[in-house]
């Protein structure tokens, strides 16, 4: 799918407020380049697009502007952290896609990113699982060096916060990246580990129908994929606690 034909037909919400002034120029730059006769409809579509549904725009715009905050979280954006987006770019979009985003990544990293206020339109037009599979991709690149800055770590609670994602679904995905810890299983599955097998039991089955990659179908196979690795993480969880505890 070309990159037009793919922000113009799938670009809702996020073309408005503070996300839409932080992306359109960058974007609208590069639709006005490759607009054509054939182009035509696509930019069309792009004017009238306002649904309020989310789309796979929508929340690719929304993570490109939440991972440029995140880089700049420390005051510094350094060649390695640019190496690990487009690895992550390429490995989610393509690499078609990923060159084109991170044209309009480089742009917004020039501007003041009005964190809170970005949150919040997230919050208001982005469904809960949509949120939870966008705080995953940004918890993720956090750790893609080896280790989470603590200003990193401070700003992606923020986000949290201001998203209206809970401090326990926080804990539980960022748990996700360090299962060699052996209390990291517990939290995935948002319990302590005084919990008895029965709660232990409850708990996977909600936390199966959370992370569940069903949630996120209607955004595409590439994030219903990555939605995937969520999921998995739970059931390996699971069967950490079930291996410890002798349960059947």
């Amino acid at each position: 799918m070309s990159f037009s034909k793919w922000i113009g037909g799938g670009l809702g919400w996020a073309f408005g407020g503070p996300i839409g002034g932080l992306v359109g120029f960058a974007v609208g730059a590069m639709l006005d380049h490759m607009q054509g006769p054939a182009d035509e409809p696509v930019v069309e579509q792009r004017r009238v697009n306002s649904t309020g549904s989310t789309t796979g725009g929508d929340l690719t715009m929304s993570l490109v502007v939440l991972i440029a905050a995140l880089m700049k979280a420390d005051g510094k954006v350094t060649q390695s952290e640019l190496d690990d987006v487009r690895r992550f770019f390429v490995r989610q979009f393509g690499q078609q896609q990923a060159a084109q985003l991170l044209i309009v990544l480089r742009d917004v990293l020039k501007r003041d990113i009005p964190v809170h206020q970005v949150c919040d339109q997230i919050r208001h037009n982005m469904p809960h699982a949509v949120r939870l599979q966008l705080l995953h991709y940004l918890i993720g690149l956090a750790h893609a060096d080896g280790s989470v800055h603590r200003a990193e770590r401070d700003l992606l609670k923020r986000m949290a916060h201001d998203m209206g994602i809970s401090e326990k679904d926080l804990g539980s995905i960022s748990a996700m990246f360090r299962m060699a810890d052996p209390s990291a299983a517990y939290e995935v599955l948002e319990i302590s580990s005084t919990a008895t097998d029965e709660e232990v039991k409850k708990a996977y089955r909600r936390m199966a129908m959370k992370f569940h990659p069903d949630k996120v179908a209607q955004l595409g196979e590439e994030v219903q994929k990555a939605a995937g690795e969520k999921f998995k993480k739970v059931q390996e969880a699971y069967e950490t606690v079930q291996r410890e505890r002798g349960m059947k």
